[in-house]
């Protein structure tokens, strides 16, 4: 309020533990962003009744071959987000946990597709 921000109009973009922090923020409050663009992201704390994302358009990247956030983790999460209503899909890259070029402009042109 005090900076006039319309959190409608709040696009979260992280990566590795940014992309942790924007997940946290969808499992705790309900129309907190308006979107998400999460690059190699954990699940962020289980056991949580999440609130309702109905529609949220969630963008997750992710490495096949990622020691950090595996295959396993990355698929949990975007059920989490789908299981709560999200519009959520995944990205999968041949590599780790590094954020390719590919990847950025696979966000980019989902940002584009999704928001523009």
């Amino acid at each position: 309020q005090t900076h006039q921000v319309d959190r409608s109009r709040v696009i979260a973009v992280g990566y590795s533990n940014g992309a942790n922090i924007a997940a946290s923020l969808l499992f705790h409050y309900a129309d907190v962003l308006k979107g998400a663009i999460l690059h190699h992201p954990m699940v962020p704390i289980r056991g949580l009744e999440l609130p309702n994302m109905t529609g949220l358009p969630v963008f997750i990247g992710a490495g096949k071959y990622d020691p950090l956030c595996t295959k396993e983790e990355s698929e949990e999460l975007h059920r989490c987000l789908l299981d709560s209503g999200a519009s959520a899909s995944v990205f999968w890259q041949d590599g780790g946990h590094q954020l390719t070029q590919h990847e950025a402009e696979q966000a980019r042109q989902w940002y584009k597709d999704t928001f523009q």
